[in-house]
């Protein structure tokens, strides 16, 4: 996989200048960038914004902050006013290959702090990163949004937060909790590896291009309260999906097929002291781990 790192140079500023509408559109010119919905391409163009994205992350020098899609820079910027370092990972080739030249260009006394990977988000794994980032600060692609950070906070044990911005309606399914109209897989499934809250919104107006849909800041604090030698997350995403397959059916029902029966769902859901009548909406993440657990041989 190839790899882009940032030449050293000598430090110009102590702060980064960070990109307005004019430098986002002029990068844009200059590359021949036409925003792309197949890559969820919207650039943030607000200084204000990035700044209140990387206060709500609360990272520090201590910090090695790992960024998903950064695009022509704009959070990347802000991020390394803040942070110890940032590791970024870019999908697009031409947007990879400018970056280190505009970390360069307006914020030279970071330059030697910030490193970018040409890669696929939802294969990258941690061996392939350079460090052991601490947190994940992104605006992801809102197409892949829930996958990237589900593979990324399952691929790098290392991240203890994670602040992302994505569509408001699914920043209102992450933070959902049980009973809940919107609660469903994204919730269970973030909720397996912390605190899920929202943590903010972002208009429309501070992207170019400007989205048809509100955006929403959604952070993770990670906890690590289910070990493996109770059940694999592998084993609990298992029961998670499938009793979301079928939402209007009991959970009997919903999980004959993962416990091989009806009979046999209903024995191992007494077992983990869950009434079979009910539905998966109803159910925690501490639930679906006992209910995984029920599995072990």
């Amino acid at each position: 996989m190839a790899r882009l790192l940032v030449a050293s140079g000598p430090a110009l500023s102590d702060q980064p200048r960070l990109l307005g509408p004019a430098q986002i559109r002029g990068l844009a010119a200059e590359l021949g960038v036409r925003p792309t919905k197949t890559l969820g391409q919207n650039f943030v163009h607000d200084a204000n914004t990035v700044r209140r994205i990387v206060a709500t992350a609360g990272v520090g020098p201590d910090d090695h902050v790992l960024e998903v899609g950064p695009g022509l820079g704009s959070l990347t910027l802000a991020l390394l006013g803040a942070a110890g370092s940032v590791e970024a990972v870019e999908i697009d080739p031409v947007l990879a290959a400018r970056l280190p030249e505009t970390i360069a260009e307006y914020a030279p006394a970071q330059r030697d702090s910030f490193q970018v990977h040409l890669a696929d988000a939802l294969r990258i794994t941690a061996d392939e990163l350079s460090g052991e980032p601490t947190a994940l600060v992104a605006n992801l692609p809102y197409n892949v949004a829930v996958p990237v950070l589900l593979h990324l906070m399952s691929e790098v044990p290392s991240l203890r937060t994670a602040l992302v911005m994505v569509q408001a309606e699914v920043a209102d399914r992450l933070a959902a909790g049980p009973g809940g109209r919107v609660y469903g897989v994204p919730s269970v499934k973030a909720r397996y590896f912390g605190d899920v809250s929202r943590a903010g919104s972002v208009g429309r107006n501070v992207f170019w291009p400007e989205p048809k849909v509100e955006s929403g800041l959604v952070r993770i604090d990670r906890t690590d309260a289910y070990p493996r030698d109770t059940a694999t997350r592998e084993q609990v995403f298992a029961v998670i999906d499938a009793a979301f397959a079928q939402r209007r059916k009991t959970l009997r029902a919903a999980l004959a097929g993962w416990a091989g029966s009806p009979a046999q769902a209903e024995v191992r859901l007494r077992a983990a002291g869950i009434d079979p009548s009910a539905r998966g909406e109803r159910l925690d993440v501490a639930d679906f781990v006992a209910l995984a657990a029920t599995a072990l041989p």
